[in-house]
């Protein structure tokens, strides 16, 4: 993988390449115009990681990049800043290599730095090591915490210690409201929270005027979209199958004051047995399905998209909400979707800029009879 060029001069420019590539690609399917969504042009990474690599006395951090002449072959790169991660990360990151330079208890086979920072001024940091940890490490990583004004984690095999806490609490502002959202370190989330207020904000936009039907929503996560969604609706249920995220997610429904949400942990094949009645359990019957009236389908799934029988599934609503991080699997599950639906929106996200990395968003609704 290519450790992206930051060029914000020519962030316009890399832009409309993704705007092209995009339109061409789903052309096939006559969408309405690109709405296209742009991202801060370099900062815009709330969470990162680096490798860290010991040389003589010095220790710095490093990324590989693979060598496009030899994909086999990858190459050491020193990175003392990177100007994709946060303003918080790069403050962070020489502060923190200097801290640990000298110490031989922090310093110790000390293999892999994560960063995790929000928008509203919390950063968490990961120390992961090659040796096992104790109460020294404890003792002065407690020191570095005070000193650095964060919050740190210790991992190595078979060992994690938090000192203070394992997550971050982001607050975003979407269509003037503030959305909180709890983050657990080591756990999904989105890494470019200004694209992820616009993507929250586009998804409430498509979705409004359904306050007398319910949403159904599949891989939810921690919520993100669940919390947003949740006063364009009248029920939402959303489904997860990452214990982590479910935790988080129904955290998050508590901490927003949302009255209207079930969280319930099962996988999205699994989902789509139970509502048509081929899974049943305690699980199924604790969702009460037999009370929803599900207008729209939310979908957020992994790259891979979706599978034949999940697609199917998706056809039976009236509306579907489609978030892609990957245009090859949207295009191959709107060949099957778009037999009984049209796209009536379609947007393109940010995320990654200076990367081939494109996101999606579409909503579809059911044809007319004969259409």
């Amino acid at each position: 993988m290519a450790i992206p060029v930051v060029d914000p001069d020519r962030y316009d420019d890399q832009l409309a390449t993704k705007r092209r590539r995009i339109n061409q690609c789903f052309a096939r399917f006559s969408p309405p115009e690109l709405e296209v969504f742009a991202s801060p042009s370099s900062h815009y990474r709330q969470r990162c990681e680096f490798r860290v690599w010991h040389e003589g006395d010095d220790i710095y951090y490093v990324m590989f990049e693979v060598d496009p002449n030899n994909p086999a072959q990858k190459h050491v790169v020193r990175m003392d800043s990177y100007a994709v991660a946060s303003q918080a990360i790069n403050t962070l990151m020489p502060r923190l290599m200097d801290a640990i330079r000298d110490n031989p208890v922090l310093r110790r086979r000390l293999f892999q730095v994560d960063f995790l920072t929000t928008l509203s001024g919390e950063s968490l940091v990961t120390l992961i090591y090659h040796r096992p940890l104790e109460g020294d490490w404890e003792e002065e990583a407690r020191r570095l915490e005070e000193e650095l004004g964060v919050m740190i984690i210790g991992r190595s095999r078979k060992q994690r210690i938090v000192l203070t806490r394992d997550h971050v609490w982001e607050h975003l502002e979407v269509d003037g409201r503030e959305l909180v959202y709890q983050q657990v370190e080591n756990s999904f989330t989105q890494p470019n929270a200004e694209i992820c207020c616009a993507m929250l904000s586009w998804a409430r936009d498509v979705t409004s005027g359904s306050q007398d039907h319910d949403l159904v929503e599949l891989y939810c996560g921690n919520g993100n979209f669940t919390i947003a969604l949740a006063d364009n609706f009248r029920r939402v249920l959303a489904t997860e199958i990452s214990r982590t995220s479910v935790a988080s997610a129904r955290e998050n429904v508590l901490a927003n004051g949302v009255g209207n949400v079930t969280v319930g942990r099962m996988s999205a094949e699994e989902f789509s047995l139970a509502l048509s009645g081929e899974k049943a359990g305690r699980r199924v019957a604790e969702m009460r399905l037999e009370e929803y009236d599900f207008s729209t389908v939310l979908v957020d799934p992994p790259r891979a998209g979706l599978d034949a029988e999940s697609c199917s599934l998706l056809s039976n609503y009236e509306r579907i909400v489609y978030i892609s991080c990957n245009p090859d699997s949207l295009v191959t599950n709107l060949e099957m979707l778009s037999r009984t639906h049209a796209i009536q929106r379609f947007a393109l996200f940010d995320q990654f800029p200076w990367t081939d990395h494109t996101e999606c968003g579409v909503l579809l609704e059911r044809r007319a009879e004969g259409n």
